[in-house]
């Protein structure tokens, strides 16, 4: 029997995108983006304490080497040759922090994810050293204040964990970022390999210099961070290393991304006001402000873009963060149990087709943008007897329509000019019920990629496009064009408004629930341990007592 024929399909690119629920990597075809094989491990995260979120990154890594082998393993069985695989791509999960020891390749303690708010009495000791007048942390980071950022993690783990103290003072730690820690590991660890980051990962770790693109001194000072244990910073597109093990050794890694940057390339947002909005276990909305940097007034990010080369100017972008998007689903399922599959959550809300009044806040870390609120808390409110779970499914998918519209109207209002349509991507995208939803409540077009793994296609793309690899053009007459599937407003404005205005209700309602101040005492005063009763009738019996003894009539 003769072998099977190998498919002629190439040059191939691949992508790691390392997300906070799940790790995938996916390989494009580079001359037409046709996805050929793609493979995903969900992964763990661990709450140890409230408020705490971590996750193992060796658990991260052997995520990774499983989803290349496998997909590998996919691409032959298809007779797909893979040494047609001419670079990859990193994106991943930002502001999620790691140390680990450069001597052993060990991690010296568990990753501190982004949502994490362990760091809220950090934040608020570090903000009573910054002059009212000179806000230079923001004007530096483009960023506020704030538990989401990896200084405030990393000033943290310094304070709390004696092996990675001894590991600084020893000269054998090194921080990082996700990607940082794949890309160090995958091109060779303790064995030479490259610890780096690209400018959209530095940017969020608020020691970065968005407008020199390099690491800050004054903002090291501040934090009290050593700038020896920070990668080198590179461009997002550029050959950084080779792969040293697996299936694909050898192969240069020559693409990195933070996932919305990542998503912001894949949704080909190259133009200055074009924007997108990527639903994952966060909703992040962008929009590319070209080469110059925009302020917020109205609770946005101001964060780099991408720099696709490293002789390639640097673009910005205007962010809107939003904590709690598809793991408020995950919260349903996992915590609740009212879902077992995240999809069933489309056929709840289909079936009532309303909340029925029923309002949900899901700020289980707090509020990001536009308010950068940490004392809120999620709450479900306008229950009646009438409330079921299919009314709270629908009411979950309304909130994360809703928190988008407060984004997009803060970004209408820095920029000045209105969106007429909002492109989205994303694993929540293929939900119709979210995305009539979104189109209802910000009554514009939403317009959705036929493909919703843009943030794959975004870092497979500037993988390719690196010097040294020039497999995938990036000229806007050589793009691609992805296929899109529209969503039009299908109720009044008047009705969405008034939604709106009740949701805003909601959310003022939902503040103020935490706060770090401890109790002045936390032991109990003796009396106030009492029944008041007792306490009122003993205190009479005294005073009875000391008049009869003084003579008192």
């Amino acid at each position: 029997m003769a072998a099977p024929k190998t498919a002629v399909v190439g040059p191939l690119v691949g992508a790691v995108v390392q997300g906070t629920d799940s790790t995938h990597f996916t390989v494009f075809n580079s001359k037409t983006a046709e996805l050929l094989s793609h493979h995903q491990v969900e992964l763990t995260q661990e709450f140890p304490k409230e408020g705490w979120v971590e996750q193992d990154p060796k658990e991260i890594l052997q995520s990774v080497y499983e989803c290349i082998e496998k997909t590998c393993e996919k691409l032959q069985e298809l007779s797909i040759d893979i040494s047609n695989i001419k670079a990859i791509g990193v994106s991943n999960q930002r502001e999620t922090t790691v140390i680990w020891d450069k001597l052993t390749g060990e991690p010296l303690y568990n990753a501190v994810v982004w949502l994490d708010l362990r760091t809220q009495s950090t934040v608020e000791t570090l903000s009573k050293k910054i002059p009212g007048s000179n806000n230079f942390v923001k004007s530096k980071t483009g960023l506020p204040l704030s538990t989401y950022f990896s200084a405030v993690k990393l000033r943290w783990i310094l304070d709390n964990v004696r092996k990675v103290q001894k590991a600084v003072e020893e000269g054998r730690a090194l921080f990082g970022t996700i990607d940082s820690w794949l890309i160090w590991s995958l091109t060779g660890g303790v064995n030479g390999g490259i610890h780096c980051t690209d400018v959209t990962n530095a940017s969020r770790t608020m020691l970065f210099n968005i407008h020199s693109l390099e690491w800050d001194k004054k903002l090291c000072n501040f934090f009290e961070i050593p700038m020896d244990i920070l990668p080198k910073v590179w461009s997002s597109s550029e050959i950084y290393g080779q792969m040293k093990t697996g299936a694909l050794e050898g192969v240069p890694i020559s693409g990195c991304l933070g996932d919305q940057s990542a998503a912001l390339v894949g949704q080909m947002c190259f133009q200055e006001g074009q924007a997108k909005n990527t639903y994952g276990t966060g909703c992040f909305l962008l929009r590319n402000t070209g080469h110059k940097c925009v302020f917020s007034e109205h609770g946005l990010l101001t964060t780099v873009a991408y720099k696709l080369g490293k002789d390639k100017p640097v673009c910005y972008a205007l962010e809107g963060s939003v904590a709690i998007a598809g793991a408020v689903i995950r919260w349903l399922r996992d915590n609740l149990g009212i879902i077992k599959t995240s999809e069933e959550s489309e056929k709840l809300a289909k079936e009532v087709g309303t909340s029925y009044g029923c309002y949900f806040i899901p700020a289980f870390s707090g509020l990001y943008a536009p308010y950068w609120e940490p004392t809120a808390r999620g709450i479900i409110c306008g229950l009646t007897q009438f409330t079921n779970k299919s009314h709270i499914a629908f009411a979950a998918l309304e909130a994360i329509c809703f928190q988008t519209r407060e984004i997009l109207d803060a970004m209408n209002h820095d920029c000045g000019i209105p969106l007429t349509h909002l492109q989205v991507d994303g694993g929540m995208t293929n939900n119709k019920v979210l995305m009539q939803l979104q189109a209802d409540i910000l009554h514009i077009p939403v317009i959705k990629a036929s493909m919703p793994e843009t943030t794959a296609l975004g870092a497979a793309m500037a993988a390719g496009a690196a010097e040294g690899v020039d497999v995938w053009s990036l000229k806007p007459e050589d793009l691609s064009m992805v296929m899109m599937e529209r969503f039009e407003p299908q109720i009044k404005a008047t009705e969405s408004e008034i939604r709106y205005s009740t949701w805003k209700k909601a959310v003022m309602k939902s503040m103020g629930w935490v706060t770090t101040q401890p109790p002045e005492s936390s032991e109990p005063t003796t009396f106030s341990s009492l029944p008041l009763g007792f306490f009122i009738v003993t205190s009479m019996i005294m005073l009875i007592g000391a008049r009869y003894i003084s003579g008192v009539p």
